[in-house]
């Protein structure tokens, strides 16, 4: 048996003629569409009551009995409606006299009303679904509903609405400063602010970030040394950086440069101050993994490589820049590739001789 069923999830047929729900048969859903479209000539139901009764009479000379019903949810909320539907369903379903198993085409007049689509394929099987809108207007009750849903959603609403209030603040707030007699930097930082969040966004570094803070927070209250040294890194790299600009000019003004002379005075002069960086990083960790109980010999290596690999690339600097010879070159490789090796067999020993002693105890 094929079943034409007519929804109307918000419930207007009841709430607008009083007529009683599930509507059962051609004749009663031709008079609940008349009376739905005298009571409000401009709801859409009226043409889903109208294509129920269209639908029956172009598929009633087939081989197979045809019925169709109409049934309606509520207008309190989603959910509610849905569960409206599968009860009305379910009593039209029980009227049915069918001698084989029913098939169903739903006819509802937009994206809205399909939300119940799945409620009505867990009672009964769906052949196809029709929507019917006017043809002056088609798909903008999709379009309301799907800006409706989007605007309804917690995490859409931020990501569309906030930098969007932020925008349209921009210029009132740059008005505003004038007026005062504020600098008209508010403009430009406020645009700032705006660029900077739509550039988080759409490169999808929220949750990096949103990790980081987490972590900072979590060292602040675990009082993790690390949480202190990253920053003191953060203020030697910038320090670095400066030096590097600093020395570059000063090569500048002695003679013209190449490229690689260029590097060369931008590592000289910064090189020292990133490898303190690291070393107020990897003493913090070292610290940390310490008081928490994990520390291994092997982590002390760490600093040792920092000094080696600084002072190579400190001396590399100084003799692409003619500051140094090329035999104080040869012995810093030598001496700093020699404490290298020295540093990670010493380590490798001394945990050796730890295990085997915690192993005989």
């Amino acid at each position: 048996m094929l079943l034409v069923l007519c929804v109307d999830l918000d419930d207007d047929l009841g709430r607008k003629t009083g007529i009683p729900t599930p509507v059962v048969g051609r004749n009663a859903i031709e008079h609940a569409a008349v009376s739905l479209a005298e009571a409000d000539p401009e709801d859409s139901d009226v043409n889903v009551l109208f294509e129920g009764v269209h639908l029956h009479d172009k598929l009633a000379g087939g081989d197979e009995p045809v019925e169709v019903a109409a049934v309606t949810g509520e207008e309190r909320g989603e959910v509610a409606a849905n569960r409206a539907v599968g009860r009305e369903l379910d009593e039209v379903l029980a009227t049915l006299q069918a001698d084989e198993a029913v098939r169903v085409i739903v006819v509802t007049d937009g994206a809205q009303d399909e939300s119940v689509i799945p409620v009505i394929r867990s009672r009964v099987q769906i052949d196809s679904v029709r929507r019917v809108v006017v043809r002056q207007a088609q798909d903008l009750e999709s379009m309301y509903y799907t800006i409706k849903q989007v605007l309804d959603d917690p995490e859409t609403r931020g990501t569309i609405l906030v930098p969007l209030g932020v925008l349209l603040l921009i210029y009132p707030l740059a008005v505003l400063a004038d007026m005062v007699g504020l600098p008209g930097s508010v403009l430009g930082v406020g645009s700032g602010a705006l660029g900077l969040y739509a550039l988080v966004r759409g490169l999808g570094l929220e949750d990096a970030i949103d990790d980081w803070v987490s972590r900072a927070r979590e060292s602040l209250y675990t009082g993790r040394v690390t949480l202190i040294t990253y920053i003191v890194a953060a203020a030697l790299l910038v320090i670095g950086g400066v030096e590097g600009i600093a020395t570059l000019d000063s090569v500048r003004v002695e003679a013209a440069v190449d490229v690689g002379t260029m590097l060369a005075a931008l590592f000289y002069g910064a090189i020292r101050w990133v490898a303190a960086a690291a070393l107020t990083t990897s003493f913090g960790q070292i610290t940390d993994e310490f008081i928490a109980g994990r520390f291994r010999y092997r982590y002390l290596n760490a600093p040792v490589y920092i000094l080696a690999i600084g002072a190579i690339l400190h001396t590399m600097s100084a003799f692409f820049l003619g500051r140094v010879a090329l035999a104080t070159l040869a012995a810093v490789l030598t001496v700093g590739t020699l404490l290298s090796v020295l540093s990670t067999l010493a380590m490798a020993v001394v945990e050796s001789v730890r295990a085997r002693n915690v192993a005989e105890a």
